[in-house]
């Protein structure tokens, strides 16, 4: 049946902006505080308090804005959204409504559709709309004693309340869940490359709302959309579409039809259960924010953060293509993050060599810093380390063999890569007629194993170098190794 429909997919972000104090009020918005600890009348609500815009707050929108190919507006109102929740001490919400703070923008990003494993099978470009990026605050967060459905009491923390957050709604653009799943990935990675948001879904600063409706494939009509609300996590989202996109089908085969509601993804049952009807915009009554004056942004104020923008995660992922010779998965790893990108460049800067500085990377440090739960900001082998170690391997003072275990060893102890080769017994030995003489030491000591080579039983080389690299205690250059051996048991 599913052939037979096609999926049609919004989202709308929720994300946290980076800033120290809130957007109408001098509080903190420091993560993990005391419970209600940063508050004040404004955050609260209180009868006679007044909201005062944080510039900070319009300096990370700008960016945001920027980013994402967003027009922004000269002019912008604040509106009061009106609805109830416990966590709403005002009984309304400050956002914006008609006239956003920015309007009318797209990204182009790689996306894929994933086998049953998980894998990628065809990595292509796509351009998604976006509408709007707009301002509001945040509401507070309610915490539940037991199982929400089920709880016996229940908490309100208003730190959250007021909190920064940009707002960013795409067009229905999506066709799959794994579309969607790659446009979130990537506009948080945006987002972080541009330091507007910390990114972190497990602390709630980057949240996802998808919308989502099938209709026969070929019609123009939209169908009834069902919202998800407040997927905290990629592969949720993905399986939470999924699921709904299944759902709607089976509910259209059986001759039902589709109610607007809001549903929420339920992990251990690998289900979406009904949360709300879904309210329309009319529902929430907005009207123009009195306490707060339209919103006027210079083009001198748009152009400042303009001029301080970092090179975005997608154009830094074409130039490694390009400039250094990596493959599209590779570029893609090592851009994931503005951190991770920079310290390859500091090694290819410092070594000279691309390919070496993307795999030492890739394949070993970054197995080591998953494996200390660390990031590549806090990596005890700085970018100069890794990269004078590289140029030991090329210049053979030390084989790649021997780079693990001294790359091990830096990370473990901070020391440099000239101090552990010197503590694990000295460089690689490449000496022709040291090696030489070892050779010959091996093809004396295992004659019948040469005899049974010349005879024909070729794979009996792998022997001789493994005893060769043996008895050098692992040092000589395999490479030089290989040329003695075949110029002896060839002759």
């Amino acid at each position: 049946m599913r052939e037979k429909y096609e999926p049609v997919i919004g989202l709308e972000i929720h994300a946290q902006l980076k800033t120290e104090s809130k957007i109408f009020c001098g509080c903190s918005t420091r993560f993990g505080d005391t419970p209600n600890g940063n508050t004040c009348p404004v955050c609260l609500g209180l009868p006679g308090a007044l909201p005062v815009l944080n510039r900070e707050v319009l300096r990370k929108a700008t960016r945001a804005a920027l980013a994402l190919h967003l027009h922004i507006n000269h002019e912008s109102i604040f509106s009061r959204k009106n609805y109830f929740y416990p966590d709403l001490p005002k009984g309304y919400q400050i956002s914006q409504y008609d006239r956003p703070f920015s309007e009318h923008g797209w990204v182009e990003i790689p996306t894929s559709e994933r086998n049953a494993t998980g894998q990628a099978i065809e990595w292509r470009m796509k351009r998604f709309g976006i509408t709007r990026l707009h301002l509001e605050e945040d509401a507070g967060k309610s915490l539940h004693e037991g199982m929400a459905e089920s709880a016996t009491k229940s908490y309100v923390d208003l730190n959250r309340s007021g909190t920064p957050l940009a707002e960013i709604v795409s067009e229905p653009d999506f066709r799959s869940s794994w579309e969607a799943y790659d446009y979130v990935q990537f506009l948080r990675r945006t987002l972080l490359y541009v330091e507007v948001c910390d990114g972190n879904l497990e602390e709630g600063n980057f949240r996802c709302d998808a919308n989502v409706s099938v209709r026969l494939k070929g019609a123009e009509k939209f169908g009834t959309r069902t919202e998800l609300k407040n997927l905290n996590s990629f592969r949720f989202l993905q399986k939470a579409i999924e699921y709904e996109i299944d759902r709607q089908i089976e509910v259209l085969e059986a001759g039902g039809r589709i109610t607007q509601e809001t549903r929420l993804w339920n992990e251990r049952e690998a289900k979406t259960v009904l949360m709300r009807s879904k309210e329309d915009a009319h529902d929430y009554r907005y009207f123009p924010e009195p306490d707060l004056p339209p919103l006027l942004i210079s083009e001198a104020f748009i152009q400042a953060q303009r001029e301080v923008m970092p090179e975005l995660p997608e154009a830094r992922r074409r130039r490694f293509v390009a400039e250094y010779g990596l493959s599209f998965d590779d570029a893609a790893q090592l851009t994931d993050s503005k951190g991770l990108a920079d310290y390859f460049e500091a090694v290819v800067k410092a070594s000279g060599n691309a390919k070496a500085a993307a795999n030492w990377m890739l394949n070993e440090l970054v197995r080591e810093l998953n494996h200390s739960g660390k990031s590549i900001n806090d990596s005890p082998v700085t970018a100069e380390a890794l990269a004078a170690m590289i140029e030991m391997i090329d210049n053979q003072t030390i084989s790649g063999k021997m780079g693990k275990d001294v790359l091990i060893e830096m990370y473990q102890s901070g020391k440099a890569a000239k101090e552990v080769v010197e503590a694990l017994g000295g460089a690689q030995i490449s000496d022709v007629e040291q090696i030489r003489a070892m050779v010959e030491q091996v093809v004396a000591g295992n004659a019948k194993q040469v005899e049974a080579y010349r005879g024909g039983k070729t794979t009996l080389f792998g022997f001789f170098v493994g005893q060769t690299l043996k008895a050098s205690g692992g040092k000589a250059n395999p490479q030089i190794v290989n040329q003695v051996l075949k110029e002896m048991l060839d002759s």
